[in-house]
């Protein structure tokens, strides 16, 4: 009856059959997981156990539902009944059987995260606390993070850790806001996502005779990504495999990247001590990726201290090294990519579709979104929105468009009152509904706003409010003719209060916004840099051409697009050909998680996913220079690039560099201190010094964000003279000398 598990090799098989205690299974990056939780719970069908009694705990509803039809094909439809699904849907059941015994309805309301940020500003705006220090967002996040460790609103004002932070950040009353937001909650018989967790564990804390009724009912647990389970969810684990300890859990502790999320890597690292006698399984077979990609991977790895050790191998074929491309910009890095998505498609037959371009940070995205709509290469971000299309950078061109014209009324709608200065909807319906009456232009209205025609519609405190918002951006419309795109940008953004609202907080939504502003401001800056170079137009209105060209594009959803991602995204996922781009220090490993040794082994976690997303081709590349915070940074090459064997990793010659790069040639003890990146001042819109007959046709060159090229040929003279030059990666390019950066090579 249980022919089925001649499907598995040897290693899946011992792991399936074991079912006469606690059991971990360690399953390397595609080793085949999945299959292995899948047949374990057929297997168990097949010995005594009825559907009923099993409860399989997964992280998404789509991994249970594609897991139960995978069975339901084992051993039919049986497997129907059995309890599978997502902790939070679980346990939702569970608490609706018994939500008296906590005070509730049995139809109590599940608040998402909108109602539960909601609710906390209405208690910020309650207490008369100020909405900026406490945000709403923030706020929420505290009361998630104390509920996942199973800290309630009593337990709080005691942790002596917590209520130093809160003080320190100038949130003393977040104690307070935690009681009266769970009390609110209860008042309104409503439990947030987190209080099915906390209240699951308090349920079977409180009640013994709950606890043992779930904890015999099922007679066998298993919980898949173990490694991405938090404190409470732990927890509750053991509070329910108590009795019998006939509990599965699989995972791969080399694939822990969510710490951030309050996933705690403890729990799969100290599960043979939390489950006396427990039995390791491990799966160390890829059937995913390449000999050598294998490898390389297991090289990186292995420098992480805290690990469950294990040699992952493959006996697929040997494959190419990883290829590593050092690039002058993270411009020409975008380019080289590009560029190399078409080669390797004409010379392996691959499609758009096998291509995966993954990064640290969502604001990495566009200088290769830019650059694949000049090309016409088909993409799309997965898990994500497309960068010209985040609310951040929507925001910010629409002050650039009613600058450049103030009767948009669209872009007036979207800008007057953010950041917020008090202008309401009731005010700006009644400047649309006059500047309609009249037949004008909404700005006419604006500009008049004190006249006898439109005073009287406007109360003083109004109109003032109005005045003001029409002087900053008239203020902006008189430097049009003088400054450039970039410098008019830059302003704009400081002085509408933009940056100040997005630096406001720490929390990783506004990192992630901070981010996306300085990679437009990035854009505006490569923008008038290449323009002024090439003796075009740097204006305004020339740079919101380019941008309405780059972000209204059509959208082929059904055809092969190369897909673009951050890392944490793409786990779980595979790529014929994967590019992994940014490998600089302080960008990955990130800044923030350069100050411990945790921090930093789960960003190496974190690389050893993207490396293990490639099937066949696997890319690293990294530049040398990028502008950022309004000047041009210099950045060293990740640490981890020494981490893995060097045998393992061709440096690309087609970028102009044959030799392996200086960090190659030793091992660098690895410190936890950031390596500072080294920055120069701004050479935007500098002349260079340099005579014509410093340069002559078939000169080798290097260019800050161009890279390497060739003088082709020399035009005109004086301040005229343009050099014709063919860059490996960004093509042929004309430059106006004197404002041209070029090197010789």
């Amino acid at each position: 009856m249980s022919d089925f598990l001649d499907d598995l090799n040897e290693s899946q098989r011992r792991a399936v059959e074991y079912i006469d205690g606690p059991s971990l299974v360690i399953a390397g990056a595609g080793s085949g997981k999945t299959r292995v939780l899948t047949y374990k719970i057929a297997y168990l069908l097949t010995q005594g156990y009825s559907p009923w009694e099993i409860m399989a705990l997964t992280f998404t509803n789509k991994a249970a539902k594609e897991m139960k039809e995978r069975i339901i094909g084992l051993v039919g439809e049986e497997a129907r009944f059995l309890r599978m699904g997502t902790f939070h849907s679980v346990f939702s059941h569970i608490l609706r059987r018994d939500a008296e015994r906590l005070g509730y309805e049995p139809n109590f309301t599940i608040y998402d995260e909108t109602d539960s940020r909601s609710l906390c500003k209405s208690l910020v705006k309650e207490l008369n606390l100020d909405d900026k220090v406490y945000r709403a967002t923030e706020v929420h996040n505290r009361i998630s993070w104390a509920k996942n460790r199973l800290i309630g609103p009593a337990e709080y004002g005691l942790h002596h850790e917590l209520v130093q932070r809160d003080e320190s950040t100038k949130m003393p009353q977040m104690g307070l806001l935690y009681n009266l937001y769970q009390e609110r909650c209860r008042k309104s018989n409503a439990m947030d996502f987190d209080d099915l967790l906390f209240n699951t564990y308090l349920l079977f804390k409180n009640n013994k005779d709950v606890q043992e009724k779930y904890a015999n009912g099922f007679r066998f647990f298993l919980v898949d990504e173990y490694q991405d389970t938090n404190y409470a969810q732990q927890q509750i684990i053991l509070q329910l495999a108590s009795a019998h300890k006939h509990v599965c859990v699989v995972g791969d502790d080399a694939q822990s990247i969510y710490g951030f999320r309050g996933a705690n890597i403890d729990n799969i690292l100290d599960f043979q001590q939390q489950y006396g006698g427990a039995q390791l399984f491990k799966l160390e077979r890829n059937y995913r990726s390449t000999k050598r990609i294998v490898e390389a991977a297991n090289s990186l790895i292995h420098k992480n201290e805290r690990q469950i050790h294990k040699d992952v191998y493959s006996q697929n074929d040997d494959g190419d090294n990883l290829s590593l491309s050092q690039l002058s910009s993270d411009r020409e890095e975008a380019m080289y990519v590009c560029k190399d998505i078409r080669r390797k498609m004409r010379e392996h037959g691959l499609k758009f579709s096998d291509f995966a371009i993954l990064y640290r940070t969502n604001a990495q995205s566009r200088p290769f979104e830019d650059q694949m709509l000049k090309d016409g290469t088909p993409y799309r971000v997965y898990g994500g929105t497309s960068f010209y299309q985040r609310k951040e950078i929507k925001d910010i061109v629409a002050y650039l468009r009613l600058v450049a014209n103030p009767n948009d009324e669209e872009a007036f709608k979207r800008i007057i009152n953010y950041p917020a200065r008090g202008i309401g909807d009731v005010t700006i319906n009644k400047l649309l509904k006059a500047a309609q009456d009249d037949n004008v232009g909404v700005w006419e209205v604006v500009s008049n706003i004190d006249s006898q025609r439109y005073a009287k519609d406007f109360n003083k405190g109004v109109a003032g409010k109005v005045r003001g918002f029409c002087q900053l951006i008239g203020s902006f419309i008189d430097k049009l003719p003088t400054s450039d795109a970039y410098e008019l940008g830059k302003e704009m953004i400081e002085k509408s209060g933009i940056s100040k609202e997005l630096y406001a907080s720490a929390e990783p939504e506004f990192l992630s916004r901070q981010e996306n502003m300085e990679e437009f401001l990035s854009s505006m800056h490569d923008f008038v840099s290449d323009a002024r170079e090439e003796g075009e137009a740097v204006g305004l209105l020339d740079f919101l051409h380019e941008v309405a060209l780059l972000s209204d594009r059509d959208k082929e959803e059904d055809s092969p697009q190369v897909t673009l991602m951050t890392i944490h995204s793409a786990k779980g996922l595979e790529f014929p050909c994967v590019y992994i781009v940014g490998m600089e220090e302080n960008i990955f490993p990130s800044s923030q998680c350069t100050d411990s040794r945790r921090k930093l082994e789960e960003e190496r976690r974190l690389l050893y996913v993207a490396i293990t997303r490639a099937e066949r081709y696997c890319v690293l590349t990294y530049s040398k220079t990028r502008f950022r915070y309004g000047r041009q940074e210099f950045f060293a090459p990740s640490r981890f690039l020494r981490d893995i064997d060097r045998k393992l990793i061709n440096m690309d010659s087609g970028v102009g560099y044959s030799r392996q790069p200086a960090f190659f040639q030793h091992r660098v003890t690895e410190s936890l201190r950031p390596v500072k990146s080294t920055t120069s001042e701004p050479t935007h819109g500098e002349k260079t010094t340099k005579s014509a007959a410093g340069y002559s046709v078939g000169d080798m060159v290097q260019h800050m964000r161009f890279g390497i090229g060739k003088i082709l040929e020399l035009i005109g003279e004086g301040d005229s003279l343009k050099a014709i030059v063919e860059f490996q990666n960004a093509g042929t390019k004309k430059l106006l000398m004197k404002y041209a950066q070029l090197n010789k090579v």
